[in-house]
């Protein structure tokens, strides 16, 4: 049977920025990353954004060149899906049939697009958006579609929106809650971006959730539960992931939301971490809940947590200031940490220019940022998260003072 020192299940952001950090630290053991996907490892986010309106080629995703992986002596196995673990003797076991015993692993899996629970939801030209494949199909669908059903109002599909809408389609948006990206940013981001997609044609429908989809003579009706219909060409789903950890749990770990890890990215698995979107971790900026966070930062944060600890042998706690950002037609909206339980907010700048900020207090405090064509604010911003700085709300708002003479005013 094959070995490996370090097996790496998944080859996202989080699984790419760990195999390539032990390199560059100097580990010199075997390094092994399986890819249920076909394709060279690649960046996700542009898939509903610069890759949907054709501004960047694969190549130009790619997470690293094509020559990175031999040049670095990194197995890349792609095609691998791993089905099994056998903690006790170490092996993973794929679906092609190909065994690897391990000294460490690691579950850089991420996770699945969450699929419609309703009627019809298995019918064709319904689309979702996780991985290359998926955007390939929506792309080659924009050649005979023009009216689109986009269901869920977050990130991706708002993205999708916007994409879709500069390439002159007919979009109507359908969000279960009573305003757009309720899971992540207030209510002045919320009504800022239900604007911005109005102005440019969409037509959004809040507090409306899909109750069935039927084929008709002219394509697809999505069915909304308050029994309006909304004729489609296609649509697109966008309503969250489902972490892709059944191997693990197969294994016995502990598991929740996601495989449940330690402040160190170890499950209760022995040697065996796990880091990225999968992972279920403490955070110090979720108030010290249990989260997921399904970002960039995330994983390539958890990467380096681990590579760390498997170079030095030390314990080593993950402690990062979570970053998000999403890009819509002109806007650029960057999030700096999380807002959970917040009691407050201070908007800094004008919506009406399209530039301006979101500061969120939880007990006087600043705990996040969302910043709309922003970058200073969303810069500077970082001092005042960690640790949370404690700003007169007047003196916050007011934009003729950077944050940074803010913080250092009060020093």
């Amino acid at each position: 049977m094959e070995k490996s020192d370090i097996v790496i299940v998944g080859a996202g952001h989080a699984g790419v920025q760990l195999a390539s950090t032990l390199r560059q630290s100097g580990f010199a053991g075997a390094v092994t990353v399986l890819s249920a996907e076909n394709d060279l490892p690649y960046e996700r986010p542009p898939l509903s954004k610069d890759y949907l309106l054709k501004e960047k080629d694969f190549e130009r995703i790619l997470l690293k060149p094509e020559n990175f992986w031999s040049e670095q002596s990194i197995d890349l196995r792609l095609g691998h899906c791993v089905t099994q673990i056998n903690p006790s003797k170490k092996i993973v076991s794929c679906a092609n049939g190909v065994q690897l015993h391990y000294g460490t692993l690691v579950w850089a899996a991420g996770g699945a697009p969450r699929h419609l629970p309703i009627p019809g939801a298995e019918l064709p030209s319904i689309f979702y958006l996780r991985d290359k494949a998926d955007a390939d199909a929506l792309d080659s669908a924009t050649q005979h579609a023009q009216r689109f059903v986009i269901i869920g109002g977050g990130y991706i599909g708002l993205e999708a929106a916007a994409s879709l809408s500069k390439r002159g389609k007919q979009i109507t948006v359908l969000e279960a809650e009573d305003r757009l990206l309720a899971r992540v940013a207030g209510a002045e981001i919320s009504d800022f971006f239900m604007r911005e997609h109005q102005a440019h044609g969409v037509a959004i429908e809040l507090s409306l959730a899909a109750e069935r989809i039927e084929k008709t003579d002219t394509g697809l009706c999505v069915v909304g539960t308050d029994g309006r219909r909304f004729e489609a060409d296609a649509v697109v789903v966008g309503i969250g992931i489902i972490p892709t950890i059944q191997p693990l749990i197969d294994a016995g770990a502990r598991h929740g939301n996601g495989v449940e890890i330690d402040a160190q990215c170890r499950t209760s698995l022995p040697d065996i971490y796990a880091i990225g979107d999968c992972a279920a971790h403490i955070n110090a900026f979720a108030d010290n809940a249990r989260i997921r966070l399904e970002s960039v930062q995330n994983a390539n944060d958890q990467a380096r947590c681990v590579a760390h600890q498997i170079i030095s042998g030390e314990e080593h706690a993950y402690h990062a200031i979570p970053w998000f950002w999403s890009n819509q037609y002109d806007i650029r909206l960057q999030t700096m940490g999380l807002n959970m339980g917040y009691d407050q907010t201070v908007l800094r700048g004008s919506p009406e220019e399209k530039s301006f900020s979101v500061i969120y207090l939880r007990h006087g405090a600043v705990i996040a940022l969302d910043c709309v064509n922003s970058p200073r604010d969303y810069v500077q911003g970082k001092a005042l998260v960690d640790p949370p700085a404690q700003i007169n709300p007047e003196r916050l708002a007011d934009t003729a003072t950077t944050l940074k003479e803010l913080l250092s005013a009060t020093s």
